[in-house]
């Protein structure tokens, strides 16, 4: 989301061009609420506020998760927390769980040595787009 809402975003055209096709054909883009809060920390107040209007809007569906759901998360952040050269973040563990969850394994992002690592219980890695 930084790579949609930032100033001078080298990505920001690609990660447009994205959401125009996932608007053409129907994708259901999602999300979680660390994300929305990671990205709007990350932005600038302008950058902060089109971000969450455009949450807002419905643009991207963000899936609520249950209190009980942070202990398999907890044991993602683990599993793949390898001090001091990488460290697995609520967020991107709650993209994990979003993947388990809805058996999706498209992402969008640019976080592309962690989610080449990350696997599903089942063993299926991420598409990265």
């Amino acid at each position: 989301m930084v790579a949609l809402f930032g100033d001078h975003e080298p990505h920001s055209g690609y990660y447009h061009k994205l959401l125009f096709q996932a608007a053409r054909e129907h994708w259901h883009v999602s999300t979680t609420w660390p994300c929305v809060v990671e990205a709007s920390h990350l932005l600038g107040a302008a950058h902060r506020y089109q971000l969450l209007r455009w949450v807002a809007a419905g643009a991207v569906s963000v899936f609520p998760f249950a209190q009980d759901d942070l202990l398999g998360m907890v044991s993602w952040m683990e599993r793949y927390t390898d001090e001091p050269r990488t460290e697995m973040d609520l967020a991107d563990a709650t993209l994990v769980w979003l993947g388990s969850e809805t058996g999706v394994t498209t992402i969008l992002t640019l976080d592309v040595r962690d989610f080449s690592r990350y696997r599903l219980a089942d063993g299926r890695a991420f598409e990265i787009l």
